[in-house]
């Protein structure tokens, strides 16, 4: 059986809904308990019901609406959003809500990525260690030059090399949140690299070493002192900003 996709134009109005619902709610310009009115909703985005109801689906799946019988489709609050969902840290890194967000996926990591760098130590096969070598030392050149895409993408592919190589499927399943979470520096006012860069690319590189070296112990302690000073460093930026 063939699955038959909608046209083009269509799925292309479906991820703008998708897109402008979904920043509306996590801004607060559409509030917990609000209903959303498809014949309200069909005026403002000039689209078919039938793509208002595939949009509210996508919406529902990420815990942001509910249908409610004889109601409507109504606005969730963020302890029922999936606030591990990629689309829902892209909404949030764009909006108010940045900082927030930034602080407690920083909280959560400083938890799990020190695990995971010690698991990976012993588990990590040839090939991921030498990506997270690889990737340490793009960092490192990256942020002489001033290469803010390029430093972005070496460190993602270097925390999702370290997850991945946990050998937990769990702790792996975690490297799409961390690369949702990085990414989310591309909106950002400022630029990937700062004062901050060239010691948090050395410190890096201090881990690839430890992971290379096959120490867990200090492959742990590497990890926690790479995310500590990240949090560190995002606690004086809010300082200076007067959050």
């Amino acid at each position: 059986m063939t699955l038959r996709l909608p046209p083009a134009r269509e799925r292309g109005l479906h991820g703008r809904v998708v897109d402008v619902l979904g920043q509306d709610i996590v801004d607060g310009r559409l509030a917990p308990a609000s209903i959303l009115n498809l014949d309200d909703l069909a005026l403002r985005f000039s689209v078919s019901r039938s793509v208002l109801r595939e949009s509210l689906r996508v919406l529902q799946s990420l815990g942001m609406v509910e249908p409610r019988q004889r109601v409507g489709t109504q606005v969730l609050p963020r302890a029922s959003w999936d606030l591990m969902n990629p689309q829902i840290i892209l909404w949030r890194g764009r909006g108010s809500e940045y900082h927030t967000q930034m602080r407690e996926l920083l909280e959560l990591r400083l938890g799990l990525e020190p695990v995971a760098a010690r698991l990976s130590a012993t588990r990590l096969d040839p090939l991921q260690a030498a990506l997270v070598q690889q990737a340490a030392s793009t960092m490192l050149e990256a942020g002489a030059a001033g290469d803010g895409r390029r430093y972005l993408e070496a460190d993602i592919a270097f925390h999702t090399a370290i997850l991945h190589g946990s050998g937990n499927s769990v702790i792996g399943h975690f490297a799409g949140t961390v690369e949702a979470l990085l990414r989310t520096r591309t909106e950002e006012r400022r630029f990937t690299i700062t004062d901050y860069t060239p010691s948090s690319a050395a410190r890096h590189h201090a881990l690839a070493d430890a992971l290379t070296a096959r120490d867990d112990e200090a492959a742990h302690e590497a990890a926690y002192a790479l995310i500590a000073a990240t949090v560190a460093e995002f606690d004086d930026e809010g300082r200076a900003a007067g959050r």
